[in-house]
């Protein structure tokens, strides 16, 4: 389901509200290139998530699904030369093709690819007894996102935040449905909701990609 309105409020405002600048584009441009899928968040939703990053104050920031990363030089600029993104990648070709990207934006230094399956990489982050991350982006394998959530509550603090992308899915969360992107995403939206550590809400969004969505939660405590 899309409408070319959509693409054309999503290009105004990347042009006149966000103003995504060159090396965004050369990262959306290098990620085509090798190959991977053009799936990358816009660049109105990475400006939404740098603007949430400062609200918080996050020095620390978590991402699951890293992609080409894009979505983690929005937040390597949002945390500052201070701070630190640590994010989530089981494909070593996109891992390669981000830290490719970050040197060109000039953020490689705060920023760290851990290759590997997410659920895996998040148990390590728990044992390690890593110190609490600000924000957690949870953009990868909707199946998971029950798992990922679990463990990103283990992960942050109260005053944290926690976002997960593509809750929506062109409307198919509200339906009887047995794909198991949806039956995860359905799960982990439950989880929001019913959790009392998490003050959460979920807001459907519109643009050249379809319609779909954001959860967001406040860990409370």
């Amino acid at each position: 389901m899309t409408d070319p309105r959509w693409a054309e409020v999503e290009s105004f405002v990347a042009e006149t509200v966000v103003g995504e600048d060159e090396v965004f584009a050369g990262i959306r441009a290098r990620t085509a290139g090798a190959g991977l899928r053009p799936i990358e968040i816009s660049a109105g939703d990475g400006a939404l998530l740098a603007l949430w990053c400062r609200l918080v104050g996050a020095r620390r920031v978590l991402e699951i699904g890293t992609l080409g990363g894009y979505s983690a030089t929005w937040f390597a600029r949002a945390v500052g030369p201070d701070g630190t993104v640590t994010t989530l990648e089981i494909d070593p070709r996109a891992a390669a093709v981000a830290e490719e990207n970050w040197r060109t934006a000039g953020v490689h230094d705060r920023v760290e690819v851990v290759v590997g399956p997410a659920a895996d990489s998040l148990q390590q982050l728990i044992a390690a007894g890593v110190d609490p991350y600000d924000l957690v982006f949870i953009d990868a394998d909707k199946k998971s996102n029950p798992v990922y959530l679990e463990a990103a509550l283990s992960l942050t603090r109260p005053g944290s935040l926690i976002v997960i992308d593509n809750v929506v899915r062109e409307g198919k969360i509200v339906r009887e449905s047995d794909d198991p992107d949806v039956v995860g995403t359905r799960r982990a939206l439950e989880m929001l909701g019913s959790d009392p550590r998490l003050q959460a809400t979920a807001v459907q969004t519109v643009s050249s990609k379809g319609w779909d969505g954001f959860a967001v939660a406040y860990v409370l405590g």
